[in-house]
């Protein structure tokens, strides 16, 4: 995709999960307003992809549907505000994915360890006041995505920007973390709740590689610089 056409599809990403998470909140009709607007900017996206990003569109797509009625509708880990999953969660996972892999194509190598080290002491106070208790748990959920897959990089970006993500949709109110149902504490949100978002990106990573018949060492797995533009037909960070 050329830079403008991604900087285009970036903007409206951005635009859609900071106006859309403000406008489900603020209006009574919101919701519904919010549903059609990530719908719609996620078919956008999807006519504008080849087939192989297409692929890793529905993975993501049907992967974060069932994690979502998994640890919000069933588990009760965190709740939306009406009690409900919001049609617009599932297209928004997909979005921020494709948002996150054009980020991480522009970090450095050194990037993941830098925000490792940096979560490390974060977490640690927060656990050992109490109040985030559930949070070494995550960040080592993290660190296992970090060591099983090479895409380093988009998973150091994912837990990045879907904690920015989390600390404005919960002070917006659209939904609360709440980890009683595993005897822990959390913070609102956990300092590192991008560890699931993390996950989530390394099935869907995972999918596309055995989608293209890739072994492990194939660019989707090892995305440096200059090769994580190869690897994005199958992983999402570019399209037509």
């Amino acid at each position: 995709m050329p830079p403008m056409r991604n900087a285009s599809m970036n903007f409206a990403i951005v635009a859609t999960i900071v106006l859309g998470l403000l406008v489900d909140q603020a209006w009574v009709h919101g919701q519904l307003a919010v549903d059609v607007a990530a719908w719609l900017a996620c078919a956008w996206l999807w006519k504008r992809s080849d087939p192989a990003t297409r692929f890793s569109l529905a993975a993501c797509l049907a992967i974060a549907t069932a994690g979502e009625a998994f640890l919000s509708l069933a588990w009760g880990l965190y709740r939306y505000r009406l009690g409900n999953l919001p049609l617009f969660v599932p297209p928004g996972h997909v979005l921020l994915f494709f948002l996150g892999t054009q980020v991480a194509a522009r970090l450095p190598d050194r990037a993941p360890a830098a925000v490792a080290l940096a979560a490390l002491p974060c977490v640690a106070l927060l656990a050992a006041s109490g109040r985030d208790t559930l949070g070494p748990f995550l960040l080592a959920l993290f660190l296992a995505c970090l060591w099983l897959s090479r895409s380093r990089r988009l998973y150091a970006t994912m837990f990045v920007l879907s904690l920015a993500m989390e600390l404005y949709g919960t002070w917006l109110g659209n939904w609360t973390w709440d980890a009683r149902v595993l005897g822990l504490a959390a913070a609102n949100p956990p300092i590192a709740a991008g560890a699931f978002y993390c996950v989530l990106d390394l099935l869907v990573v995972a999918s596309a590689a055995a989608f293209r018949a890739q072994p492990p060492a194939s660019p989707i797995w090892n995305p440096s610089v200059a090769s994580h533009q190869a690897a994005t037909r199958s992983a999402c960070s570019s399209s037509r």
